[in-house]
């Protein structure tokens, strides 16, 4: 998880229809921050699907997976959990630093004070091969 540069959010609406979108994040023991950050979006942070689901079903899925050609060397660890939105506080300050520090981009695109999706872990699976580097294309 510390490795990974990037994961994907699965969240379901009212009705449970999903939605899954790529998101950068840090892992702090068994708590996942996901910024609402300055990356190009259609609508402003808090209208975005991610968080309209949150909102009315905080139950979501993360995944971050490995990739290589060499099929034997697959892997992926599923976390289940519970989302809120966090927007100050101690473990707000401290993720907001941890991300800047995992991403230089956020050096040229500065991270500001965005909401962060935080994940509550209450489950994890992991899968396959979870050592050593994968080959370049490799997901996660």
């Amino acid at each position: 998880m510390a490795r990974a540069r990037r994961g994907f959010l699965a969240t379901a609406d009212e009705a449970g229809r999903p939605h899954v979108v790529p998101v950068v994040f840090v892992h702090q023991g068994r708590r996942l921050y996901i910024p609402l950050d300055a990356k190009p979006k259609r609508v402003p942070p808090l209208a975005l699907q991610r968080v309209r689901n949150i909102l009315v079903n905080p139950h979501v899925a993360f995944l971050v997976d490995r990739w290589d050609e060499e099929w034997g060397r697959l892997a992926y660890v599923l976390l289940r959990g519970r989302a809120s939105l966090l927007t100050q506080g101690e473990d707000y300050e401290e993720a907001l630093r941890a991300l800047e520090a995992k991403y230089p981009q956020y050096r040229t695109l500065p991270l500001g004070r965005p909401p962060l999706i935080v994940v509550e872990v209450t489950r994890a699976v992991a899968w396959g091969d979870l050592t050593g580097p994968a080959t370049e294309g490799g997901g996660g």
